[in-house]
């Protein structure tokens, strides 16, 4: 099979939501959910924090696997908890998901982003890895959380009118927080949609 991420509905300078799966030198599985951008056909970037066993594992063994999935379990399990042994095949990808790829380790440079929300400047990692094999086991598309936040503005902007001012003052945070994550990782239209739902608060006397 060509490698091409667009088959996964993945486009370049586009962030998309995934689980890594690593393992260390005694073969032991891991799995974290991780963002993962699209650089090129055969190429993503995914920024990691230091201190974690999948940067750990990446650096030793230079090489992971990111599946793609809609699973919200296997986001959840991966989260605050490892996945348990009997999750993993034996390549090391998680059984059941809809695809997933294959990378090896091209580079690790250390970022500092000042515009993370997240107060650990330098403490982070930048890995760019190319894709070596790309499994498909579902007709499937990758997951981008700015399409989410979009719905989710949505869904607040049509009970705007219905709520009283501290509701109202709460939907206008979220909708802060939503155009943040969007204007991160969401794509041309998605900007585009926010931006439409900012002007209507806007005429609505509110400045998002």
């Amino acid at each position: 099979m060509e490698i091409d991420l667009n088959i996964l509905g993945m486009d370049r300078g586009n962030q998309y939501e995934t689980i890594i799966t690593t393992v260390n030198s005694e073969n032991v599985p891991n799995a974290s959910p991780i963002g993962v951008l699209c650089a090129g056909k055969d190429t993503i970037l995914c920024r990691i924090f230091k201190g974690g066993r999948t940067l750990n594992n990446i650096i030793s063994q230079r090489r992971f696997t990111v599946n793609i999935t809609h699973d919200p379990e296997l986001f959840t399990l991966s989260t605050i908890g490892n996945l348990p042994e009997e999750y993993f095949s034996q390549d090391n990808s998680i059984k059941g998901v809809d695809a997933y790829f294959k990378c090896e380790v091209i580079s690790l440079k250390e970022a500092k982003k000042q515009s993370d929300p997240i107060r650990k400047k330098g403490e982070a990692i930048v890995i760019k890895s190319k894709v070596t094999e790309i499994v498909i086991n579902e007709n499937t598309t990758s997951f981008n959380r700015a399409f989410g936040c979009v719905i989710e503005t949505l869904a607040n902007f049509i009970r705007f009118d219905l709520v009283d001012e501290d509701k109202k003052q709460y939907y206008l945070n979220r909708f802060r927080e939503c155009s943040r994550v969007v204007n991160k990782v969401g794509n041309k239209n998605e900007k585009l949609a926010m931006s439409e739902i900012k002007k209507e608060l806007i005429k609505k006397g509110y400045e998002p």
